[in-house]
């Protein structure tokens, strides 16, 4: 297949640039400690410093990969799907999504919203991040917020963000993992002040695991 025509098709969402797939347990968040399959799409602008998968931002260093491929090897192991990056949004997401449902398999997205929201999903999970904030309806569609607390400035972009939030969305306060010893008791603190948050951790982290 020439370069324009495999261009054309990632540009439809019917190949992706791939960068790893695994089955492993959930680390963060709501689903924390439930078996799932990992897609990791690359392609990121975003550029947040503390990034822990800054490979992923150049999707020309991953290879265009026919969803075919990458669904049928997600159904072998897990009925939940997780689909990460990267930042996924940055494709149409419509394809694989319609592609996994079509095997009866659960959508769930990890996205900073930072494009249109594509696909359909069974459960969103919204990161907002301050380089690139997200866009249209994601705020209303997500079921979790999570935010990333680097330092205690972190707590106020991170009530600005739950404020547009709908009423039904799950909210977070995340330490992030290199500086986790220095702000993990600020962040138990707050949530103890405002039990509208919950905390998450990385807890694939703590147990050694990808």
């Amino acid at each position: 297949m020439v370069k324009e025509e495999v261009l054309a098709l990632v540009d439809q969402g019917l190949m992706l640039p791939l960068m790893e797939e695994f089955y492993t347990i959930q680390g963060e968040g709501f689903h924390k400690g439930t078996a799932a399959y990992f897609i990791r799409v690359g392609g990121c602008d975003v550029g947040c410093h503390w990034c822990d998968v800054k490979e992923s931002w150049n999707a020309e260093t991953h290879p265009p990969t026919g969803i075919e491929h990458i669904v049928d090897n997600a159904a072998k192991y897990s009925d939940t799907i997780v689909v990460t990056g990267g930042e996924p949004l940055t494709w149409d997401m419509g394809p694989l999504t319609a592609a996994l449902k079509a095997k009866n398999l659960k959508t769930h997205i990890e996205t900073s919203g930072a494009y249109t929201l594509s696909g359909s999903w069974d459960w969103i999970c919204l990161s907002p991040k301050k380089n690139k904030l997200p866009e249209g309806i994601i705020y209303d569609k997500a079921h979790e917020l999570k935010m990333i607390v680097y330092n205690k400035h972190d707590l106020i972009f991170a009530e600005e963000q739950a404020a547009k939030t709908n009423k039904d969305c799950i909210l977070y306060l995340q330490p992030e993992w290199s500086v986790r010893d220095k702000v993990t008791p600020m962040i138990v603190d707050y949530v103890m002040q405002n039990p509208k948050w919950k905390v998450s951790l990385q807890t694939h982290k703590y147990l050694n695991i990808p």
